[in-house]
């Protein structure tokens, strides 16, 4: 018995939309602009919040600004700024004496040759006394300069030989391989306690011999650099000769007594206007008479020591 067949039903189909709807991509507001005005009202830019007035864009320092822009606070802060100048300079002028100080600095490159060929080679120098400026009344006034008295004190020969002595003695650790950052404190620490040591030692037998002189600390602080030159030349030409080993060596000691008694010759020379004055009958800058036979004596021998045996130790320490 058959079944009735029946017709094929028809495919299934999904619904296809009609019209494409598109969804628009959301993006935050771009950030402000100096061109773009800005929006007032309840719906404005929310990067717009906490910006300042379009008054205040020239002033950046808010409030502080228009103190600083205000002509009678700048006049305020620069008569401040003068009278604590003024205030620091009278403070600092009571220990050092600056317009005493700029005569040790007059100096001229004929001079600063002279000065170092003296330093070094002073056997056949002569004189040795300082010149001095002719006052109004005919009478010896004050001491010439160095620029115009090769036999004046200076401070800018000590002054570059101790520098040069700190960096020469660097630089030739560096060439042996033993340079370090703590070197260059050492040596100037090294430098700066054997000058103090010198100028105390020095004004300590000037107080126990009565000498007196209105620039003899200036005077003292000089020449005690001045050994620094022959040290220099020790060190370079033992360097030299002995190929970057040191100093020792015969070459370096020969050359080291050389410098030394040179040195010790020249302060024996230079400091007897200091150390061991004489009667001067106007010069009231001059320094003071001796007393007596006696004391004179005490001053040569203090003269002597100082010159040589202080001398010696010191040089001997640096090299």
């Amino acid at each position: 018995m058959q079944r009735a067949s029946y017709a094929q039903s028809p495919p299934l189909h999904h619904p296809v939309p009609q019209h494409v709807s598109t969804v628009p991509q959301l993006r935050s507001p771009p950030p402000p602009t100096s061109s773009q005005p800005q929006q007032h009202g309840s719906y404005g830019n929310p990067y717009q919040q906490g910006t300042p007035a379009a008054g205040a864009g020239s002033n950046v320092f808010g409030a502080y600004g228009n103190f600083i822009n205000d002509p009678m606070a700048a006049q305020f802060v620069g008569q401040v700024g003068q009278n604590a100048f003024k205030h620091v300079e009278q403070n600092v002028n009571r220990w050092v004496n600056f317009s005493a100080l700029k005569h040790y600095f007059n100096v001229t490159n004929g001079y600063v040759i002279n000065k170092l060929f003296l330093v070094l080679f002073p056997w056949r120098h002569k004189p040795w006394s300082r010149k001095q400026a002719v006052g109004p009344s005919g009478q010896e006034g004050w001491y010439l300069p160095p620029r115009d008295d090769v036999n004046s004190p200076d401070m800018y020969i000590p002054v570059m030989a101790l520098v040069t002595y700190i960096l020469l003695s660097t630089l030739l650790a560096g060439l042996r391989g033993q340079f370090q950052p703590e070197l260059l404190g050492y040596t100037a620490s090294k430098a700066g306690v054997v000058v103090i040591v010198e100028i105390l030692l020095l004004k300590l037998g000037c107080y126990f011999l009565s000498i007196s002189n209105e620039s003899q600390l200036l005077d003292l602080v000089a020449y005690s650099g001045y050994k620094f030159v022959g040290i220099i030349v020790t060190v370079a030409i033992a360097e030299l000769a002995n190929g970057g080993k040191g100093t020792g060596g015969w070459v370096g000691w020969s050359v080291f007594f050389y410098t030394f008694l040179a040195n010790s010759l020249f302060l024996m020379r230079s400091l007897r206007y200091v150390l061991l004055p004489e009667s001067s009958g106007g010069d009231a800058r001059g320094p003071m008479q001796t007393d007596s036979r006696t004391k004179r004596s005490q001053r040569t021998q203090f003269l002597f020591a100082y010159a040589y045996l202080v001398q010696l130790m010191f040089m001997f320490i640096l090299c």
